[in-house]
């Protein structure tokens, strides 16, 4: 005669144990250092007519791919005399080894799909990029702004740009130090910035300077954004409740979604009550089962 009663017991534990995954988030299938950020290709078509440059262009995406899992920038050049391409890649300073084998993997299928066989092609993106040329492409300035891109959003009230003006100051004080890659907080302002891996030191400095009154310029009022140029970039983020900490993939993160969030230590407490309340709930509701079905062979054996 218990019997019957089971089902609605185990029933109660599915729902306790269900409410505890329904609580926690789902983990993000792909880290924002593979975002596309803009792409370069050069309008003249490759003349290959008998494949040679492809080839050289091939062995060189292959050495740079293979270079990327022990290194954070590796320039080459590949071909005869007459075939040489030039190319390199570089991944942020902030990025582990794996991280950055991941990204620049990705590289060569897009420059592929996005430019397809131009005379040179550069693709960003948020964690790494690449180029190559055929020798002998016309060189522009280290100073070049290749792209840049400025939050929508605009913030209002007193003291932003004066927050802004100084981690950027901080930024580029860094630099001198900083063997090619420097982040900070100041405030609510996170602040980086990288130059390519053969930039002297005085030229690096020079290079973000550049980039940081450009984004005062072309970036006003906007609680971020990012200026590239040929030798240098950097990235400013606005968080009205303070810079979060970073871990090493997460440095671009939007300001809003990380405002929102809490940073990741309020998702990982989250995570934590979630688990022991439905860890404690499911036990409890188990216990309970136990107890009445316990009682109900009692009351069988006395019948």
């Amino acid at each position: 005669m218990g019997f019957p009663y089971r089902p609605f017991c185990f029933l109660y534990l599915f729902l306790a144990i269900f409410h505890t995954f329904e609580l926690i988030p789902l983990a993000k299938s792909a880290s924002d250092y593979t975002t596309l950020v803009y792409k370069g290709c050069a309008k003249q078509p490759l003349s290959d007519p008998t494949g040679v440059y492809s080839q050289s262009i091939s062995t060189l995406f292959g050495s740079l791919i293979a270079q990327s899992s022990k290194a954070k920038f590796f320039k080459t050049s590949t071909g005869t005399s007459q075939t040489t391409i030039d190319g390199l890649f570089q991944c942020r300073g902030d990025l582990s080894n794996v991280e950055c084998y991941n990204c620049v993997s990705q590289l060569p299928i897009l420059i592929d799909k996005l430019c397809g066989k131009p005379v040179a092609a550069r693709i960003q993106l948020q964690g790494c990029y690449m180029l190559y040329e055929v020798s002998g492409f016309p060189q522009i300035s280290g100073m070049e702004m290749l792209y840049k891109t400025c939050s929508g959003k605009n913030i209002g009230g007193a003291g932003f740009e004066e927050i802004r003006d100084t981690a950027l100051n901080q930024l580029e004080n860094g630099m001198g130090g900083s063997n090619g890659f420097y982040t900070t907080n100041y405030q609510s302002m996170y602040v980086l910035g990288q130059c390519e891996g053969d930039v002297g030191t005085s030229d690096c400095v020079e290079c973000v300077k550049n980039a940081i009154q450009r984004a005062q310029v072309e970036c006003g009022s906007s609680i971020s954004g990012q200026i590239y140029l040929h030798k240098c970039f950097i990235s400013y983020s606005y968080y009205k409740n303070g810079a979060p900490k970073r871990s090493s993939s997460s440095s671009f993160s939007s300001p809003e979604s990380s405002s929102s969030s809490g940073g990741s230590s309020g998702q990982n407490t989250g995570k934590t009550v979630a688990i022991i309340l439905g860890g404690a709930a499911g036990v409890g509701f188990l216990v309970i089962c136990l107890l009445f079905a316990r009682g109900l062979m009692k009351k069988h054996d006395v019948y």
